[in-house]
């Protein structure tokens, strides 16, 4: 049975669908897919293991974001982990140049890994701590998925953005709290209810700038 014929792939094509992505980016997500199974057995990447939960949870989770990336140029996905949301991302932009930022050992050679096989020049590795990392003329947007509040991103991380860029923040439910706790200068651009195909729970993209950039 080939990858695009399992119900995980059905799931993931209608999923595509849902979000009016093209189909052809199934191939490539089930290839990523079947790498982190393959390397969660030994590396434990991600407490998520069977493929239906993870086409929803880890994939059309991450892609519900795409369209908001759409003219963007330089990413930071910060913490990313076994690479999300920046390897679905990557795969569905490919003139999209995103830095997969990560600080475990393990996960970083997985993600070393992951962008070989997967042949996605137009993503590397930064083996760092967010607020470690120094990348020369900074990012139009840098995102996080499951790092911290929002202040705490911001603290860690602000200083990857170049003039005028965003952060990108995937949370849960609207955080109100999170926002209102925001530092100086920095302001909401707008929240966005997400959709993600297949999950019955709040998604929302927060987009933050610099103040000056936001009035």
């Amino acid at each position: 049975m080939s990858r695009l014929d399992t119900p995980h792939a059905a799931r993931l094509t209608a999923g595509l669908d849902a979000l009016a992505l093209t189909p052809d980016l199934a191939a490539p997500l089930l290839a990523y897919l079947d790498l982190l199974q393959r390397w969660n057995r030994t590396y434990n990447l991600t407490a998520i293991r069977e493929p239906d939960a993870m086409v929803t949870l880890h994939l059309l989770d991450s892609l519900a974001m795409a369209p908001y990336v759409a003219g963007v140029h330089r990413l930071a996905d910060l913490g990313t982990g076994p690479g999300l949301p920046g390897i679905p991302l990557a795969i569905a932009h490919p003139g999209l140049e995103v830095a997969l930022v990560e600080s475990n050992g393990k996960k970083a050679r997985f993600l070393r890994e992951a962008v070989r096989q997967l042949a996605l020049p137009n993503a590397r590795v930064i083996e760092a701590r967010a607020e470690a990392a120094t990348p020369s003329g900074g990012f139009d947007a840098i995102t996080a998925r499951a790092l911290a509040t929002l202040p705490d991103i911001l603290a860690v991380g602000g200083h990857l953005l170049a003039p005028g860029g965003r952060l990108l923040a995937m949370k849960g439910a609207r955080p109100d709290d999170e926002i209102a706790a925001l530092p100086a200068g920095w302001a909401v651009h707008d929240v966005i209810a997400l959709q993600v195909p297949g999950l019955d729970a709040e998604r929302h993209l927060v987009r933050i700038g610099r103040r000056a950039d936001t009035d």
